[in-house]
């Protein structure tokens, strides 16, 4: 071996090799716009737009249809509750409806009642009609019956129904006394007995209003039910037409006609007691003039007496105004007056012509005479008076 060839040894087994992690971290070319390497240029391309996760996307979609979903039960749900709440106030009108129907049959069948019960003056025909009246009655009763209440008003309609039959069994009452007291001579006992059932009509009254009107109004109060009226119903609207004194009086007038007609027997008769000028309050005087003020609410309020010993009804009492041109004449009627007892009538809505204006006039009350009635000089009664401007 020569020195020129130890000269050109190499000890390479010195360099390691790259390893695969170095080849790994070199980092490779850029790549420009163009896609080509290195380049010549060292300005960098444009980043891509950034995307949103892919998971929000969806999310948001789902939460946009729950928020429609919401929104759409919540208008389901006012839409069926204003349904519900109409559906409601129709059932409660349709109820009150029929019940008002019952009652203005009730109040109508009731005056006629009083007006018959004041007016009769026989028997007989009274009996008969108490007993159409009680059969009437009972239709309504039977009519309530098959009335359907409301939920909340059922146990309350049950009381509205007693009511209805306290009235059919009044009336079916006083027809088989007064039938009974045709054959029985003791005319107090009768007119007891009558008072008993008479008070079946009054009680009648009381559980309407205090039983049913009242609570069943309270309790569409508390249903939040509102533009419904409950309506009340008053059979005997003048308490004194059903009591002892006044059935006692009934029984001698009609004792005292005959079936066929004929005078009643006894003092009769009724009288003016005063005439009250409204509103501005005076009295009317028979030896003075009076000057009254018209004006729109201009009123006489005439004051009338029983002078007779026996029960009257149905009196007549007419007022007339004369001054100058055609009288204003108005009539009233006195349904109902004991002995010894005045009512008063008033007189309203007067159109005063102008030519009784500063000119003497005259008013003047006419009470027509009673059956049986002898002395009439307290029956009418006039007075001078001076109408001026209020």
């Amino acid at each position: 071996m020569s020195t020129h060839d130890d000269d050109h040894i190499e000890f390479d087994f010195f360099d390691e090799p790259e390893t695969a992690e170095a080849t790994q971290r070199r980092r490779l070319p850029r790549l420009d716009r163009s896609g080509t390497r290195g380049g010549g240029g060292d300005e960098r391309p444009p980043r891509p737009p950034l995307r949103a996760p892919t998971g929000l996307v969806p999310l948001a979609r789902l939460v946009g249809l729950i928020a429609l979903a919401i929104a759409i039960v919540l208008g389901l749900v006012f839409w069926v509750g204003s349904c519900r709440g109409k559906s409601k106030h129709d059932e409660y009108q349709a109820y009150a409806a029929k019940v008002k129907a019952i009652a203005s049959a009730d109040d109508a069948l009731g005056a006629k009642f009083a007006s018959k019960l004041v007016s009769s003056v026989k028997q007989s025909d009274l009996v008969t009609t108490l007993q159409q009246y009680a059969q009437r009655e009972q239709q309504a009763y039977l009519q309530a019956q098959q009335i359907r209440a409301p939920g909340p008003l059922r146990t309350l309609h049950l009381n509205l129904v007693d009511a209805i039959e306290l009235r059919a069994k009044g009336l079916t009452g006083l027809a088989d006394e007064l039938a009974r007291a045709s054959a029985s001579k003791n005319k107090t006992d009768t007119a007891a007995n009558l008072t008993t059932q008479a008070q079946l009509l009054t009680a009648s009254d009381v559980v309407w209003e205090q039983l049913y009107r009242l609570p069943a109004k309270d309790r569409l109060t508390e249903k939040a039910v509102t533009g419904v009226v409950i309506p009340g119903s008053i059979f005997v609207k003048n308490p004194d037409l059903v009591s002892a004194r006044s059935f006692t009086l009934a029984m001698q007038r009609l004792s005292g006609v005959a079936s066929t007609g004929g005078t009643p027997s006894g003092k009769h008769g009724d009288g003016v007691v005063s005439v009250k000028v409204l509103p501005q309050g005076d009295v009317l005087s028979a030896t003075s003039a009076t000057t009254i003020k018209v004006s729109a609410d201009l009123a006489f309020a005439v004051t009338v007496e029983d002078s007779g010993d026996f029960q009257e009804v149905n009196v007549p009492v007419t007022l007339t105004i004369t001054a100058g041109g055609k009288p204003i004449k108005k009539r009233e009627t006195v349904q109902l007056i004991q002995p010894a007892e005045q009512r008063t009538v008033t007189f309203k809505k007067f159109d005063v012509p102008p030519s009784a204006f500063g000119n003497q006039a005259k008013v003047t009350v006419f009470v027509a005479p009673v059956n049986g009635e002898v002395n009439m000089s307290n029956n009418t009664a006039t007075y001078t008076v001076f109408f001026t401007l209020s």
